[in-house]
Order: structure tokens, then sequence, then C-alpha cells
């Protein structure tokens, strides 16, 4: 791999020659130190001034919780809004608008008893607001991204695809504190469900008054441990402890800035110089020694970099051909030499973070490794594929990916594997993100870059999006028994019967081969050892209830 070793020996001569400057809070938990028992808690005085300075890279989509779909807007929601449950930092949800809740022995009627919480301007938060909120996620004219997660819902699908009214939806607010949720069949990750910030509840005044009310720190609205007080639009936002919030007693962080910084290196220098206390990630040429100097934080987390097999266009209208290309990736040296960012290789595709049944380990600890690498067995592959397919030469076959260092270097590496591995000459083609979207959604692409974070902690979030129907597929792939594994799953009240079906669709899409997956994601980042007490899920959200800045 003459070209890819030049990539690696580059890289490596540049970490070998730089001397990080920085100092890091080293921790292998999802949970960043909080103070030692024998210290004495900061009180609300001592952190006054006290500012946590992170990086949010860029401006929110939305603030407005069924609309801002992603990672960007929902670091920032989990902080400003709450819904029924939170998640803890061993990812369980715990009980936090909603103080109790009780399941019908069907397992289909959940009953959540609120607790008595304000919203950051006064008024009550109610099961009304839930109900409100959860509907107009659901409202076809809000064109809710997030709209499908909630199809668990008796009523929910009709509504949303405009076959139904809100009325249909079973989300009724029984009293102000009492809300009752009927789902279509039963769903045991319902209580993670609704942790996801797309479930937080909207003060039904506030929108019916003003529907932009989520556009501007003077009339945000929120439940949340913090209150939105600054934003100056693709720069900064401020966010301050809410006095309202029913546990404000107990939230240390004075306040945080979160900042919108789109460069790794301008990043770095500003964490050096104390303009920020924590990064988003590792400057790619430091990464090696930062790493060797236990200056690095990282945490699993829940996600997957793939590429995309377009099975309806030549060569990988074949099986065979689509197994070889992925048998001929090395990701372990794509992880290690490449990347450098500790991340696991991609053996299957649901990954890690996620539980099996009855908490018997992680699904992917159990699912154990479904693809390998094995260069030679992948040139007898590749040699099937063209014979069943009647080529002599293999069609000319482009890898498309987006733009970005880190998605460059994955192409160019897979580029000189597929070369030494298969003696396959694959062309690069760079493209915006959203124009590769565009390409993926219509099939105008051989095989592409791609990558899916779950929206709540279960595999079945992972595999359902690769049903014939679902517009997340993207690969042009159907197969009748995964389909009926996953809509079956749905149906199973026996988890530890869900569970297996979700691995007996797992090894079938991995057999299939509409994707070759690459790496499991994780959190890499450095932090200032001024700050403690950041809780970060291995689905990415950020709690800074329990944060501290010291001297």
């Amino acid at each position: 791999m003459k070209k890819l070793t030049t990539i690696l020996l580059s890289a490596s001569l540049a970490a070998s020659m730089l001397i990080a400057g920085c100092s890091s809070g080293q921790s292998a938990n999802n949970t960043t130190p909080a103070p030692a028992s024998n210290e004495t808690a900061p009180t609300p005085q001592d952190q006054a001034a006290k500012l946590l300075l992170l990086n949010n890279i860029k401006e929110p989509t939305s603030l407005d919780p069924p609309i801002g779909f992603d990672e960007p807007s929902y670091n920032i929601l989990n902080n400003l809004m709450e819904g029924l449950t939170r998640l803890d930092a061993n990812q369980k949800p715990q009980p936090a608008a909603a103080s109790e809740w009780k399941i019908s022995p069907d397992g289909k009627v959940y009953t959540f008893t609120l607790r008595d919480n304000k919203w950051s301007n006064g008024d009550p938060v109610t099961a009304h607001d839930f109900e409100y909120a959860w509907k107009r996620m659901l409202d076809p004219k809000l064109a809710s991204p997030a709209a499908p997660l909630a199809y668990i819902i008796e009523g929910a699908e009709a509504y949303n695809s405009g076959k139904g009214t809100a009325d249909d939806v079973k989300v009724k607010a029984l009293d102000d504190k009492t809300l009752e949720v009927t789902l279509a069949q039963p769903a045991s990750w319902t209580l993670l469900l609704v942790s996801n910030p797309a479930f937080f509840p909207v003060n039904k005044a506030v929108d019916e008054k003003n529907p932009k009310w989520a556009a501007e720190a003077s009339t945000f609205v929120g439940n949340g441990p913090f209150k939105l007080t600054e934003w100056s639009h693709d720069s900064e936002l401020k966010i301050m402890k809410n006095e309202n919030y029913w546990d404000a007693a107990n939230v240390t962080l004075a306040g945080a800035v979160w900042k919108m910084i789109d460069d790794e290196n301008t990043e770095y220098q500003m964490f050096t110089s104390g303009e920020l206390h924590r990064t988003t990630t590792v400057p790619s040429d430091m990464a090696d020694q930062l790493f060797k100097e236990g200056k690095v934080f990282v945490q699993d987390g829940a996600g997957t970099e793939f590429y995309r097999f377009n099975v309806t266009k030549e060569p990988f209208d074949n099986k065979n051909i689509r197994k070889a290309f992925s048998m001929a990736i090395d990701r372990q040296t794509l992880v290690d030499l490449v990347l450098m960012r500790k991340q696991k290789p991609g053996t299957a595709f649901v990954s890690y973070g996620l539980p099996d049944a009855n908490n018997a380990g992680q699904f992917r600890e159990v699912g154990g490794d479904l693809v390998k690498y094995d260069p030679q067995e992948a040139k007898k592959l590749l040699e099937q594929g063209m014979k069943e397919k009647g080529y002599t030469t293999l069609p000319e076959v482009t890898l498309t990916y987006r733009s970005g260092t880190n998605y460059e270097k994955t192409a160019q590496a897979l580029q000189e594997m597929f070369k030494q591995n298969l003696g396959v000459d694959v062309k690069l083609q760079k493209v915006e993100g959203k124009v590769l979207t565009d390409m993926q959604k219509q099939l105008q692409f051989q095989m592409a870059r791609s990558s899916w974070l779950p929206d709540f902690g279960d595999a079945i979030n992972f595999l359902d999006i690769f049903q014939s129907k679902s517009p997340s597929n993207r690969t042009g792939w159907s197969n009748p028994q995964y389909d009926k594994l996953i809509q079956d799953a749905y149906k199973e009240a026996d988890d530890v019967k869900r569970i297996q079906m979700l691995h007996e669709a797992e090894k079938i899409l991995m057999d299939e081969a509409p994707i070759a997956p690459l790496y499991f994601y994780n959190t890499s980042l450095l932090q200032s050892d001024k700050v403690s007490g950041i809780v970060s899920t291995s689905l990415s959200y950020t709690d800074l209830r329990k944060a501290v800045v010291k001297e």
C-alpha cells in the first residue's frame, strides 16, 4: 500500500514533531470525575463567575425540540429542557419531568405522573404541555424529521401521514399532572425514547402566541436546569442556571457558553489559551502524541461509520462483489493508523453502547463480529461475482464521500486497500454533505460514505432503517425475511425474543452486504483539569447539571 503507507508515515511524523501544551482530565468513564467526597461542594455564589466554556462547532439547527433533530441542537436542548425521563451516566432512564410512572400488564399503556415544576417564564409545566408537544411533533404541517420516532404510539403514524387526526393519537392529559400514553404495541424502550429531546414538552400558550419562540434568547422558554440568556447567532450561545427548575438546589454549575468553532486547529488553540474548557475532538496532527501522553478523554459512542452500496447499479447488484469489497477493508489499520482516535473497528452494523436483553451485556458483544478482513477470500468472492455477472473486466467503480479531512483520509486509505487487495482502481468523488445525501436518496451513486447515530438506546433503531420501505435505507436493497424480523420485533413483548430477532436480522444484513461497516464512533476529546462532573452518554447527550469549574 504505497499511497496508504505515505499517508500514515506523514501523519506519524507530524505528530512526533509536535509538543503538546495542554492540560486535560483523564477518565475512562462516561462521567468526568466529580469533586472528591472530602471536598466541600462549591456554592452557587462560588460558581457565579465560573462559566463552563464549550464548543458546539456550529449553530444549532433549531432549539424547537421536534425541529432541531441533530446533535448540534440536542447538546444544548438537553440542558435547556427536560423530558419525562433523563438518562443517567449509565444510560438508564431516570425520573425527570415525571416523578413516577405505571405500565399496564400488557405493556401498552404508560401513565406518567408529573412533578411540580415551572417553565423558565414561571408558568407551571403540565401534562397538557406534553400532549400538545407530542401531537404538534406529529402534525404533518410541521414536517418534523423526528415524527417517525413516535409511531409506536397508537394513531401516531396515521396522523403524521395524513390519514388520521390529532384526536386519534393516544396521548392524553388526564389532568394537569397525569399523562396517559397508549402504544400501538408493547415497546420496552419507551422510557429510553421519551428522554430524546424530540419528546420534550412545549409551552402551549407560548407557542400559540409566537410560533418562532425558539429562535431567540429573549423569547425562548424551557423547563430544564438552565435557561437561555444570550444568543449571538453563528457565534456563541450562553445558558445560565434556571431558578425555576424543580431540582435547582442540586444544580452545581452557574452557566455555560457554547461557542461555534468549526475548525479543529482553532478549537485546539482556544483550548490551550483557556478560551475553551473542553474540545469536541483531538487535532489530527497531534492525536498520536496526545493519546500516548494520556491527555485524551475517550468513551464509546453509539454510532457507526459505514459505506453504502447501491444494489441497483453495477457492479454492486451482485452480492459476492459487495462482500468482496467489504472483506478487503482492513478496519484495524484504518482506525489505528489513519484515524487515530481509538475507535473500534466496525465488525457489524449495530455499535457498542446499546444493551442486550435483560442486561446481559451489550448487543454488540453478544452479537459478535459479523464481518472480517480477509484479502484472499475477498479476491475469491470478487472472481466468483464477476463470473456470475459475466464480467471479464469489472465496470468502473466510484466511491463518493463528503468533504472533510477524516472523510477524505478514509476514502484515500480504502482506495489503496481496494487496489492492493482486489486489484481494483476505484475513483474518488468528493461532494458537499447535502449533495451526497440527495445522491443517496435518488440512488445516484455506486458506493458512498454514510453514518448512523441512533435516536434512542436500542438496537432496533439501528436495524429498522434498512427495511425495504424505509427512507433511510438508500441502498435499493430489499429482503422480505429481514423486513418481517424487524416488523415482528416491533410487535414482540418478550424482550429476549425481540432482541434475538434483531440479532438474526443483523446477520442477514451483514451477509447480504448492502453496506460495509467501517468503525464504531467514540468520544475522544480534551478537557481542562479545572473541569469535572460533565456527564456524556453514548447517545451524545451532554448533561451539565453536576459540572464544576475550579479556579
